[in-house]
């Protein structure tokens, strides 16, 4: 039987939903809401947004915010099949196609659907190179006109894989792991490509500057925001259910 069997690809997606609970259920979580309506597990959540992590980390967001009505952008490669099957079982939307290659298309069609509906795509996949910001999620935020929110995340203790392109990082069980929520960055609508890179520029350095932040407490237990130590306690995790 082929790999590429619907049957097969519908069972991995369900074997990676199961281990993903089982190993990521083990660590120990913390979060930080720079604004707190924007989280969409909060009671006061106020969204549409796009929602942008670096590639190397999607097993805490897929862990943590499933079934918050958000839509995941997926690549149509068939690599990313098992991960459309595992998104679904853990209650994402998904949308399979480039932010480049049809999928605004896509995009419009979904988000007539209902106006809470959010979005999340790795603006460095799915193919790299790792932690490069693709100007394409600055493209659709602008040609949608929702807004971006960077997440960053961390763990104390991790795995990497070296030859991977992005050095993918599996958690060590039961370690400490850390999410960093950012303020909405608005895109001007109509941008020509001195504009989109401007923003791509922009966003890039506030994505990197989240996760190097999350890093950073995850690993010496020292909350900093940009360069400063923040006297503020961080808000404490919460999960949907």
């Amino acid at each position: 039987m082929k790999l590429d069997n619907p049957w097969i690809m519908r069972l991995g997606g369900f074997g990676l939903t199961r281990l993903m609970r089982g190993w990521m259920g083990t660590l120990k979580y913390q979060v930080h809401r720079e604004d707190p309506v924007v989280d969409p597990v909060m009671d006061n959540f106020n969204g549409p947004n796009i929602y942008l992590f670096w590639h190397e980390y999607i097993p805490i967001p897929f862990y943590l915010r499933g079934r918050c009505n958000i839509t995941m952008l997926l690549s149509r490669h068939r690599d990313a099949e098992w991960l459309s099957h595992a998104a679904r079982y853990m209650g994402f939307g998904t949308v399979r196609g480039s932010s480049s290659r049809g999928g605004v298309a896509s995009l419009k069609k979904l988000m007539s659907v209902g106006k809470q509906m959010n979005l999340t795509m790795t603006p460095d996949g799915p193919r790299g190179p790792r932690r490069q910001l693709a100007p394409g999620c600055i493209y659709l935020a602008s040609r949608l006109q929702i807004p971006l929110v960077c997440l960053g995340f961390g763990y104390q203790s991790c795995w990497r894989l070296e030859k991977a392109w992005d050095r993918f990082a599996i958690p060590k069980p039961f370690t400490q792991t850390r999410m960093m929520i950012g303020n909405r960055i608005h895109i001007p609508a109509g941008l020509d490509r001195d504009g989109i890179e401007h923003y791509r520029q922009m966003v890039q350095e506030v994505l990197e500057q989240k996760t190097q932040c999350a890093e950073h407490w995850a690993k010496t237990g020292v909350f900093l925001q940009g360069q400063q130590v923040l006297q503020a306690q961080p808000a404490s995790f919460r999960r949907a259910a």
